[in-house]
This record gives structure tokens, sequence and C-alpha cells, in this order.
């Protein structure tokens, strides 16, 4: 498995790339080149420079450092929803394709109505109901998008259930618990993976949206999404406001989705076995 790993190109840049990313947000108080919160009004829209790589915004602000520091919220977010909702999703999902009759029948008809309305609509709905906060944005992504994880992970379990092994583990008698995660879970792995690297891109997205929109991050905290928001009041006088925030979640998206593929190649069964 490891050789297989180092051997693609693809995961392996993709891997270190969001590690380093990971790694310069975390750092952010090291590496930012000025505070990210400090203000000079008098300095606004000032060019790139040594002090200012990427300039200053229309409050003066060091563009750069707050997109360092705009990683983290950014970032952290969407792996926080990403795992709420693939858990979430995983664990209806295994229960729903192993045991089948009723468990199945309660679960995916919650799916069914789960996935009967937009999910961007939803989105908004619930952020609306329950406030604008950052907390609220997380439970509203995790409540509207685990049905579409439990529908997939359902039938790649269906896939697994009546193999050789799994029949064999319930001849001789072992638990149930040890099926599932002995035998069926890592018959999924490969599948989870894909799942959460498309999840976190999804992830990023939405939360860059919410916050764009004003229903997310709020300033002056700095993150992608709140950047392009506060850029789009200067963008008809200073429209490359908007190109170092644009430019970070798109590069960041795909590269989550690039590594999805490159990882699902990596741990596709079929493959390991050649």
């Amino acid at each position: 498995m490891k050789e297989r790993f180092f051997r693609n190109r693809t995961a392996v840049f993709t891997v270190v790339f969001v590690l380093l990313v990971g790694l310069v947000g975390i750092l952010a108080p090291v590496i930012a080149p000025n505070d990210p919160y400090e203000t000079n009004i008098l300095n606004k829209f000032a060019s790139y420079s040594l002090q200012y790589p990427l300039g200053t915004d229309q409050l003066g602000r060091c563009v750069l450092s707050r997109m360092i520091y705009g990683i983290r919220p950014t970032l952290g977010l969407a792996l926080l929803t990403m795992f709420g909702t693939i858990s979430l999703g995983a664990i209806l999902g295994i229960m729903a394709g192993y045991f089948r009759g009723i468990v199945e029948e309660v679960i995916m008809r919650v799916v069914d109505v789960m996935l009967s309305f937009p999910s961007q609509i939803m989105v908004f709905a619930v952020v609306a109901l329950l406030g604008v906060s950052v907390q609220n944005v997380i439970i509203a992504n995790v409540f509207i998008k685990w049905a579409w994880y439990a529908r997939m992970i359902r039938t790649g379990v269906m896939q697994y259930r009546d193999r050789n092994f799994v029949q064999f583990s319930r001849c001789v008698g072992m638990p149930e618990r040890f099926i599932l995660f002995r035998h069926l879970l890592p018959s999924i792995t490969s599948d989870l993976v894909v799942l959460a690297s498309l999840d976190v891109g999804w992830a990023i997205i939405n939360i860059s949206t919410l916050s764009f929109l004003g229903l997310g991050v709020q300033a002056p905290t700095p993150e992608w999404g709140a950047m392009l928001n506060e850029a789009k009041n200067v963008m008809t006088s200073n429209p490359v406001q908007m190109i170092a925030p644009g430019i970070a979640i798109v590069v960041l998206v795909c590269v989550f989705n690039l590594m999805g593929d490159a990882l699902r190649d990596v741990l596709d069964p079929k493959e390991v076995q050649k």
C-alpha cells in the first residue's frame, strides 16, 4: 500500500500540498508578515511590496496575512464539517446496508425525504432558523448532506455483505460488531476516502459561499469567503482584491478533488491485488 502511494505522483503531491497548507495555517502567527486585524486607512490599496507582498485591502490590512490566517476557518471548518457528515452518513449507511429490513426502510425513507429538498436552499433555511453563527453553519451542512453519503455508503456495503468472508464470519458465530468493523468498514475504506475528499471541497465552497453572503464567518475574522464579501464592495475601484481569495478557494478545492481520485486508485482493492 505504501509503495503504491509513493508511486502515484498525484496522490503524493496533493497530500503534501494539503498538509503544507494546513501547516501554514497552524503556524500563521509565525509566518504571517503582519497583524491581519491591524488597520491603516491611510495605507489602503497599497501596491505589492516587501512589507505587503499582496498589497493591502480597503482598510489598509495586509492581504497576505489575512490569507494565511484565513486558512484556519476555511480549511478547519471544512474538515470539521466533513468529519461530522461522513461519520453520520457512514453509521446510518452501514446500518441500512447490513441489517436491511425495517432498519433499512426507516433510514432510507428519511434519506429520501432529505434528498427531496434542494440542499443549498435547505442550508439557508437552517441557518436562518438557528441564527447566523459558525456553529449553525456546520450543523446546517451536516444536517443536509449526510443523507447523500448514507445512500452512497449503503450501496457499497450491500456489495460486500454477502461475500464469502462475511458469510464465513457469520457461520462461526462472530458478533455483528466484529463483522461491521473488521470486514465491511475496511472494504469500503476507499469509498469513504474519496467521499471525504470530495466532501471537504464541497464544504469549502459552501462555507465560503455562506461567508460571502454574510451568513457564515463574520468580519473582521479573516476567512476567504468573507474576504471576497469585503472585496466585492470595492470591485469597481480595485478588482484585484478578489483575486487572491478567489484563486485560493479554486486551487484548494481542485487539489482535494484530485486527491480523492488519486487515493481511490491507491486504495482500490482490485488494484492492490495486482
